[in-house]
């Protein structure tokens, strides 16, 4: 959506900050209505659509929180705003918990103010064009454990869709924590074989010395400690999928011996004399490049050829940060039920934290933080202070002191915004120590204002003493 075609309402009780508000926003492009006090912004609010609504809390006649479900109820995706002076934790709560989108404290840094209200926009938009998107695929597919809605997980959904109904070999790429399985898993429960076995095999986790054993099977008698026959993994996925996890880990001796059964799909159990024949589908993931693999010699050409007929790369949640705020909603829901909280929904100035940290560890990492975070709220919604990062941001100080930025990486692609956030951290950091805490001077160190110091400590949740 570009500001021309954006239709805000401004909401306060004071002239001259109703006068500021449509000079800054009307130079950026956009279409402003004023209104003085509660009444007349609801009154506004039923005769025209907006697209976002800007409200001071304190109104004289009515309160912003007024405006705001007024608003919520003539339009669920109306984007508003919450402006005061007053800000406290619990008309936060109570604003975000009534579907405010951000609550910005006065006196406010005016580009800082556009920008929220830009991303607002984008946000809606992106998040209209997402749900439709989702709504069709999910006609024809099902991801009920799969979260995320941006355009690389939409491409994999489309995939998943495509490849579901064959009987192709499917290699899954991508780091630890992306959520492998779950594309695993989704391929077989959209597939005809949906009714039959999901086997997953760790294949790292099996000794070297089972392996053999596990994936054919044995007879009674075939080594000692058999003591009876026991059928193999291939054999208990038959009509099904085996979905052979971090397949790269496999012994060459191993990949000899399951690439036999990859081309044919039959095998022999160990100490039997028949072949055993069976209709399954091979799924398999790993977070290593094969391609390394095999020119190294730890794989072998032809099995990994046999396995990657299409292959399917998850991407890190780094690539992916337009889903923080949507697989943390979904973690929080997860957890608040599991723990019987009462943890509705996280800020957006939370999630704008949650985007400075990479996270290393991907979505599972993510969920735990979620998890512990849930865990040691004391109110019902997450606000920067409700994370439990302590560990995270040590991470980031720690890295950040430490790194050499290298433009030789641009070709392969960076991160500008996490690169500038470590920056600006480090600096803030930095200042603070140099003044022994005092943010006046730290911000004169920095020569900016003392306002623009401390929204910046609040925006990357830097813990200072007052």
């Amino acid at each position: 959506m570009t500001p021309s075609d954006a239709h805000l309402l401004i909401v306060d009780d004071e002239r001259s900050m109703r006068e500021l508000l449509e000079y800054m926003l009307s130079k950026e492009g956009y279409q402003i209505d004023l209104a003085e006090n509660g009444r007349k912004a609801i009154e506004k609010i039923q005769a025209t659509d907006y697209d976002l609504v800007l409200t001071d809390i304190k109104l004289g006649d009515l309160t912003g929180l007024d405006v705001l479900r007024a608003a919520k109820r003539k339009n669920p995706n109306i984007v508003v705003i919450m402006i005061s002076a007053f800000a406290t934790t619990e008309t936060a709560v109570e604003a975000m918990n009534d579907g405010a989108y951000d609550y910005v404290p006065k006196p406010f840094d005016n580009d800082e103010l556009k920008e929220t209200i830009a991303n607002a926009l984008e946000r809606k938009t992106l998040d209209a064009e997402r749900e439709a998107m989702e709504d069709e695929l999910k006609s024809t597919v099902h991801f009920d454990k799969i979260v995320g809605g941006s355009p690389r997980m939409l491409h994999i959904y489309q995939m998943v869709r495509q490849v579901a109904k064959t009987r192709t070999n499917i290699l899954i790429t991508g780091e630890s924590g992306t959520g492998k399985e779950l594309i695993a898993r989704a391929i077989h429960d959209n597939s005809d074989r949906a009714d039959k076995a999901f086997i997953p095999v760790n294949c790292g986790g099996i000794p070297e010395t089972l392996v053999e054993s596990e994936f054919f099977g044995h007879k009674k008698g075939a080594f000692t400690g058999a003591t009876q026959d026991k059928q193999g993994l291939l054999e208990a996925a038959h009509g099904g999928t085996i979905f052979l996890d971090e397949v790269g880990e496999l012994s060459i001796t191993m990949q000899v011996k399951l690439l036999r059964a990859v081309q044919e799909r039959s095998f022999r159990a160990v100490g039997g004399t028949r072949d055993i024949n069976v209709d399954i589908r091979i799924i398999s993931a790993t977070n290593k490049r094969l391609e390394d693999e095999v020119i190294a010699g730890r794989f072998r050409e032809d099995l990994f050829y046999r396995l990657n007929v299409i292959e399917i790369k998850v991407p890190p949640l780094r690539e992916r940060k337009g889903d923080l705020k949507i697989l943390t909603q979904h973690f929080i829901e997860k957890f608040s039920r599991e723990m019987g909280k009462e943890v509705t929904k996280v800020s957006s100035y939370a999630i704008d934290l949650l985007k400075k940290y990479n996270f290393p560890g991907n979505v599972r990492e993510l969920e735990n933080l979620i998890e512990r975070s849930v865990a040691l709220s004391s109110t019902n919604i997450l606000l920067p202070d409700s994370l439990a990062m302590s560990i995270h941001k040590r991470r980031w100080i720690e890295g950040v002191q430490n790194k050499r930025f290298d433009l030789d990486e641009v070709p392969h692609g960076v991160s500008l915004d996490n690169i500038l956030a470590d920056i600006e951290q480090a600096y803030l950091k930095k200042a603070l120590e140099c003044t022994s805490g005092n943010k006046n001077k730290a911000a004169e160190l920095l020569g900016i204002t003392f306002r623009s110091f401390r929204y910046r400590l609040d925006k990357l949740n830097i813990e200072a003493a007052d």
